[in-house]
């Protein structure tokens, strides 16, 4: 199977390539930059609501943290399959699919009446995201031939900055004035917009070379393998220790077979192969740990302002927002310094400047250090999260670039989906305050000694 976002870059290429006019290519920025736009204002917007969701639901904040990661999950589970049906059927049209699924997602979920709807609708969402993101970067990287689109994609994160400049002050603002409900359902014109802008400024266009076909066995069994695993981690105080540990076992084990069923495969999701390439390691598992951090600050960070500061969800908003604001500065940032400097060298610098940041706000104290210190963290981990993105185009051979953004993003929301069951199950353990310290200071030291470890065992020039 061949993911492939991004076709070689030939002339004429596909089906509907882009023209060479630079209006034509900014508009095509802004509409897949509109996609990005709506993943990310949803996941800083919706992490303020979470208190007030769970008070109107009768869940604790803690338990609806599967509003998070079963999203998460489902995007990560969606990514290497609608790369595909991109490529067969047209990526803009998978695109527009996925903005439908994802505004519908959203209206379900926000008229939700129980926990079990709103997760359930909140998957879906997932889904629908699970198209968008991975079809975003790849009109993107189509229109921008060359060196030219890692500045593309910089400026594209650039544009998806201000939704998490809007995010905190929309979940926050949103929540205390209307309802959390509405943080969800600002999402369904959202996507209007965004499908009015794909089907006007977006060329369609397809790879006739790329098979047809998807290993539907190996999606169900890496699926149920993930998905195994964090029901494993959410559950771990509420079952029985034995229970939780074999229902963990079985998801390393699906895993296994997973990667034994993609040798084999005619038709692999994964092809394994890619994993022999170093750097590509190397930057997929730095990218995982800055995504993995910052995930979970603003996870933890949002239940500690609400519930253990006690500021309302405006102003625990505001706070958040020093976050959201330096992390999207980064976006163009890290877009031009990337072609100075070695990658994953900017990733691991960005991985310890973020756990620096983190540090600072664990330790709590005044609110001005604790300000300061999301900024920084925010900053050094939406770098190294944008410098994976980025990385991975120039990490393996151009025919092969699309595959390996899809299964790197597969890698960095999988693994911050299982982070944030985890750390749903750390928090409940004991003195709430307490258990967030600890998620704050485990994340820092444990990005920072990762990625030490991963700059030391991996040689790459």
């Amino acid at each position: 199977m061949s993911f492939r976002p991004s076709l070689p870059r030939l002339p004429g290429r596909g089906v509907g390539s882009v023209g060479s006019g630079r209006p034509r290519r900014r508009l095509t920025l802004v509409a897949a930059a509109a996609c990005i736009f709506l993943v990310q204002l949803d996941f800083y917007a919706l992490n303020l609501a979470l208190p007030a969701m769970a008070a109107e639901l009768g869940s604790s904040t803690t338990d609806l943290q599967w509003v998070v990661s079963g999203y998460i999950l489902a995007q990560a589970a969606v990514l290497i399959p609608g790369g595909k049906l991109g490529d067969i059927l047209g990526r803009r049209r998978m695109l527009v699919v996925g903005l439908v699924i994802f505004g519908l997602g959203s209206l379900g979920a926000g008229l939700g009446s129980d926990p079990p709807i709103v997760i359930a609708f909140r998957v879906v969402q997932g889904m629908g995201s699970g198209f968008m993101y991975p079809l975003a970067f790849a009109v993107i990287t189509e229109a921008f031939p060359g060196r030219r689109a890692k500045r593309a994609i910089g400026n594209a994160y650039g544009i998806g900055a201000v939704a998490l400049a809007l995010g905190p002050l929309l979940g926050g603002g949103v929540t205390e004035l209307i309802s959390w409900r509405s943080v969800l359902l600002v999402n369904v014109p959202l996507c209007l917009v965004a499908i009015v802008a794909a089907v006007a400024w977006l060329p369609e266009s397809r790879d006739p070379t790329v098979s047809r076909r998807i290993d539907l066995v190996g999606l169900v069994v890496v699926v149920l393998g993930i998905v195994a695993i964090t029901v494993a981690a959410d559950r771990m105080n509420a079952w029985r220790p034995v229970v939780a540990a074999v229902l963990a076992v079985g998801g390393l084990v699906l895993l296994a077979a997973f990667v034994l069923r993609e040798r084999v495969a005619d038709s692999p999701l994964v092809r394994l192969d890619l994993f022999r390439n170093t750097k590509f390691v190397a930057v997929t598992l730095l990218g995982m740990v800055a995504n993995i951090a910052l995930v979970v600050t603003i996870f933890a960070t949002t239940i500690h302002l609400q519930q253990v500061r006690g500021y309302s969800p405006f102003v625990a908003g505001l706070a958040v927002l020093t976050a959201s604001i330096s992390g999207g500065i980064a976006g163009p940032f890290v877009g031009r310094f990337s072609q100075r400097f070695a990658v994953h060298r900017l990733i691991g610098i960005a991985i310890l400047v973020g756990a620096l940041g983190l540090l600072v706000v664990a330790v709590g104290g005044e609110i001005g250090p604790y300000l300061l210190g999301l900024a920084v963290a925010g900053f050094g981990y939406q770098s190294g999260y944008t410098l994976t993105s980025l990385g991975t185009q120039a990490m393996v051979p151009a025919e092969r670039a699309g595959e390996a953004s899809g299964v790197t993003f597969t890698i960095l929301f999988a693994g911050s989906g299982i982070a944030v069951a985890v750390v749903g199950t750390l928090i409940e353990q004991g003195n709430l305050a307490t258990g967030i310290t600890r998620v704050l200071l485990g994340t820092a030291v444990g990005s920072a000694v990762a990625a030490t470890v991963l700059a030391r065992s991996f040689r790459v020039g």
